[in-house]
């Protein structure tokens, strides 16, 4: 089965964790997506779980009431789990959910949060070397409780096994890209009309010119699969997926990139990656090996060599003061790193 596209026959099981105080639009906009694709789609692709973070219901900021359709403590196979907190999460310590939590991430599942939620996947220690996004009212909280972590003032941020999002009306735009990788652009866009939702914001958010001003194309498949680069830096896409996602052939992929960006489809997504592990290595305290991670090269020593020949300059001469030097040891080479 391809990586990217889900398995057609399969319903995608997602779990929303509700954590009481939770903030009903946050929510709504994540969950009405899917209801929205199971109905256009005329199939049940996402089946919808509730998990009350205490009893058998949540309450919500407002007092809307949702029941639970599954417990913590019973065992259910998900693909994806998504907390949604508000109020102050940063004082929420509920052993039974950071246990179960963890016990979701050691099984491979993944894991996301919303609003409030990210803030409760750090305070049980599974954002280390992650990229994450929060909205904007947890943002010092969780710099204070959780100095070290890759905080992103963005829309919501997609790295590997986790997915977080500021709330609000954001999870329009992450469910757009997760349905994007899952079903194609063409369907995630049906998806969003059906919304009214015309201008989706790409993961950076308004902190940041949109994907056409930034880059001066307007090329449907051009902007939707540098869409997809931005939400697959740690684990990159070859082209084959990036040119079944935004619905054209390698080669015409590839052609497009070359006349409107003046490089090739990969060696765009390289400088990608390149840019945001110069970000990572001037502003936060990772290591170089987990920036080679986190921005998708599987080895230090490639990720050395790609830094070098794009930078000029080695990924230990940017390190700020203080930053410990990686360890030369390197992992398996992973498909698309090339």
């Amino acid at each position: 089965m391809d990586k990217v596209i889900y398995e057609q026959a399969r319903c995608f099981r997602i779990g929303f964790l509700l954590i009481d105080g939770f903030a009903l639009m946050s929510y709504s906009a994540a969950v009405e997506v899917l209801r929205a694709a199971n109905l256009l789609a005329g199939r049940r692709l996402y089946d919808i779980q509730h998990i009350p973070g205490e009893g058998v219901r949540s309450v919500s900021s407002s007092g809307a009431i949702v029941e639970g359709t599954v417990r913590l403590d019973e065992n259910s196979d998900f693909d994806l789990v998504l907390v949604v907190a508000g109020g102050d999460p940063e004082n929420f310590q509920d052993p039974k959910v950071f246990r179960w939590l963890r016990q979701v991430a050691h099984q491979n599942i993944r894991l996301g949060g919303v609003s409030g939620g990210p803030l409760i996947l750090a305070s049980a220690g599974l954002m280390r070397g992650r990229r994450m996004t929060v909205h904007w009212e947890h943002v010092a909280a969780l710099s204070e409780m959780s100095p070290g972590l890759i905080v992103e003032r963005s829309l919501y941020v997609i790295d590997r096994d986790r997915i977080t999002c500021a709330g609000g009306s954001a999870p329009l735009d992450m469910m757009h890209a997760i349905l994007t990788e899952q079903h194609g652009a063409t369907f995630a866009r049906r998806v969003s009309d059906w919304f009214m939702h015309t201008e989706v914001r790409p993961s950076g958010g308004p902190q940041r010119a949109g994907l056409v001003e930034r880059y001066a194309t307007s090329k449907p498949a051009v902007i939707a699969a540098i869409q997809m680069m931005e939400s697959h830096m740690a684990d990159p896409l070859s082209l084959t997926q990036l040119a079944a996602l935004t619905g054209c052939g390698s080669r015409q992929l590839n052609r497009l990139f070359r006349n409107n960006l003046g490089q090739s489809t990969m060696s765009f997504y390289r400088y990608l990656r390149l840019e945001m592990a110069f970000k990572l290595l001037t502003q936060s305290t990772l290591t170089i090996m987990e920036v080679a991670l986190a921005s998708g090269f599987s080895t230090a020593a490639h990720f050395s060599r790609s830094f070098r020949s794009r930078y000029q300059k080695t990924p230990s001469s940017l390190r700020p003061p203080g930053i410990v030097p990686f360890q030369q040891y390197g992992l398996p080479e992973i498909e698309g790193n090339k």
